[in-house]
């Protein structure tokens, strides 16, 4: 009897052990009691017992898609030397993130003309300075606005019609203005570039004052994509395209703003 207690007194852990077994011998046999139950007999302290299977954990929920970046320029407006604005001031604030160092002070002149075309140049884009829905995509990253992933779109024909139209009403009002070299006085005398100058100014568009840089800022079309409004451009000349065959424009000869006909092979620049 003393033997056989003394087999009993330190064993008496067995005996939860033998209950265990009982327990687990329908869902895991002996491997599962040698392996967990023993193991953390022996373990002491808070592995004495075997931990309970963890509550399943809720999946990972996935990682939310990162929002894509906000659109550099918002509007989907072509911006050009002479446009003006909030839009402008988007795109300086853009360009200066790419490295240029401009003034955010929404007019489209010489610098912002300049910061453009560099920018274009190094993004292997077309190098015209204008900011139409190609540069203005790379400027945001290739996201369109609306985040469609198609090119943004250019302001609507008719708009464009009626500026131009618009334009070429003002250069009309200035017929009989005599020609002075370098003049811009409405009513009374224009040079060449004088009159394209002012006839876009009275649609809210500021041109640079120079024919060369007129030249320069605009996009080359050709005649079968020019629009009343555009400029027709000769080597040292320049006038507003009426359509059809005509311009009006301020000639040395014959010395006054006139509307004609067209003649030569002149070129096309559009601001649209």
């Amino acid at each position: 009897m003393a033997t056989s207690n003394s087999h009993r007194a330190p064993g008496r852990a067995v005996t939860p052990l033998r209950h265990s077994g009982r327990a687990l011998r329908g869902t895991g046999g002996a491997a599962v009691l040698g392996t967990v139950l023993l193991g953390s007999a022996f373990a002491g302290g808070a592995a004495q017992a075997a931990p309970a299977a963890p509550a399943s954990t809720p999946a990972a929920s996935p990682t939310a898609a990162s929002p894509a970046p906000a659109a550099a320029l918002q509007s989907s407006e072509k911006l050009r030397w002479g446009s003006q604005g909030s839009t402008v001031e988007q795109l300086q604030s853009a360009l200066n993130d790419e490295g240029a160092d401009l003034a955010v002070d929404g007019k489209f002149g010489k610098l912002t003309h300049g910061a453009v075309k560099d920018y274009q140049r190094a993004n292997g884009l077309q190098i015209d300075g204008v900011v139409g829905p190609e540069t203005r995509g790379s400027l945001n990253g290739g996201a369109s606005v609306g985040g469609s992933g198609t090119s943004v779109p250019t302001r609507g024909a008719s708009t464009s019609s009626s500026s131009g139209e618009a334009i070429v009403d003002a250069a009309r009002t200035q017929i009989g203005a005599s020609y002075s070299w370098g003049s811009s006085k409405p009513g009374v005398s224009f040079d060449c570039s004088g009159l394209t100058q002012y006839a876009y100014k009275q649609v809210g568009i500021d041109l640079p004052r120079t024919s060369g840089q007129q030249v320069a800022a605009g996009t080359q079309v050709s005649k079968s994509e020019a629009q009343p409004g555009d400029i027709v451009v000769w080597p040292g000349h320049m006038g507003i395209y009426a359509g059809g065959d005509k311009v009006v424009d301020a000639g040395r000869s014959p010395g006054a703003v006139t509307e004609r006909t067209i003649w030569g092979n002149p070129t096309f620049i559009s601001f649209r």
